[in-house]
């Protein structure tokens, strides 16, 4: 079935006359003096408006990603703020539904609420696999959006591209496939089949391989009129001037190659050395830059790395987490510490 995923867009959504700024307005030309947006004149480096549409950006973006810009969106916030749009362009208040899989990334749900939305989760399977018929049996006519975090957060596995074609295959509405980790897994994007899945909307992030989280920005990758959807929602100027021209920078002069390599290796490293001490009960497959450990007493474990000054995150209140402290990979001193401390631990 060739899906058209605008039938899935809210009618108000469709009928919007977007914002237009001044830049927008303005075709090129020689221009020496800005008398357009009420800007103040005095020079300090950042008294213009940004680009609202990230031209440059975009074309930085297309090039690294092999994706034509027209299917760029750009977002502050990471990825956040396209998450919260996917419930503002689809989903009526208090109408729809989405389904997720569960555990995963807790802003999905918390975004939901904030929209009024009804918010579906599926168990992941024992082993943390894709429940690719729970997911699609938990839809009805009302459910616009299945969201799948590939790698997952916290589990740390990536699930097969096959999987996930199943879904945006089978369902009617719009799949979203969160690839924040996607630089540490040898499973392989989703953006290449993007042409054979127009439902299909994949979100990236410059947070975690790249190392920029505190520039917060993030990407979504869709069809054309899926794309010129969220630049019609989105508030004007939603990333500002210097993030645009700090990430354009890195793209055109950093490699990241060297340092997902070293994460991978540590990664690999880290979680050998925590399967040889007897309090851990196991350390799950990972496809991303972090370690989700089964432990036994995870807040005691918890409380005493904090107590000598290193933080992990708990997760072990979460279903099919239970016992379970996530892990992010460090620099190699980094995680030689924290072995050295869960083996004083160990020793207790």
């Amino acid at each position: 079935m060739t899906k058209n995923p605008l039938d899935y867009v809210r009618p108000n959504i469709l009928a919007l006359a977007p914002y237009s700024t001044a830049r927008d307005e303005f075709k090129g030309g020689d221009i020496s003096v800005w008398l357009d947006a009420n800007e103040s004149p005095y020079d300090n480096g950042v008294n213009r408006y940004p680009d609202p549409h990230q031209y440059q950006l975009k074309q930085y973006i297309a090039r690294l990603k092999g994706v034509c810009p027209e299917r760029i969106f750009v977002g502050g916030a990471g990825s956040d703020e396209a998450i919260d749009l996917v419930y503002r362009i689809f989903c009526c208040p208090s109408e729809d539904n989405v389904v997720a899989i569960s555990p995963s990334y807790g802003v999905y749900s918390v975004a939901a609420a904030i929209n009024d939305v009804e918010y579906r989760e599926v168990q992941l399977l024992s082993d943390f696999s894709l429940p690719v018929d729970g997911l699609l049996n938990a839809a009805d006519q009302r459910t616009k959006v299945i969201w799948i975090c590939s790698p997952n957060n916290p589990t740390a596995n990536a699930f097969p591209r096959a999987d996930i074609a199943r879904v945006a295959e089978a369902f009617d509405g719009i799949v979203v496939v969160d690839e924040a980790y996607v630089d540490f897994s040898e499973h392989g994007s989703m953006l290449d089949l993007l042409d054979s899945y127009p439902n299909v909307i994949v979100l990236q992030t410059f947070s975690k391989a790249w190392g920029l989280a505190s520039l917060r920005l993030g990407m979504a990758f869709a069809c054309e009129e899926v794309a010129a959807l969220f630049a019609k929602v989105k508030y004007p100027y939603n990333v500002n001037g210097p993030t645009q021209l700090k990430i354009t920078e890195y793209i055109a002069g950093d490699d990241i190659t060297e340092h997902v390599a070293e994460i991978i290796c540590e990664r690999d490293t880290l979680a050998a050395a925590l399967r040889s001490l007897p309090f851990v009960c196991e350390v799950f497959p990972s496809d991303a830059n972090f370690l989700l450990v089964k432990v036994d007493s995870p807040d005691e474990v918890y409380d005493y790395l904090l107590a000598n000054g290193v933080i992990v995150r708990n997760r072990s209140r979460l279903p099919a987490c239970e016992g379970c402290l996530r892990v992010t990979i460090g620099t190699p001193q980094e995680n030689r510490r924290v072995m050295s401390l869960l083996k004083k631990f160990s020793k207790k």
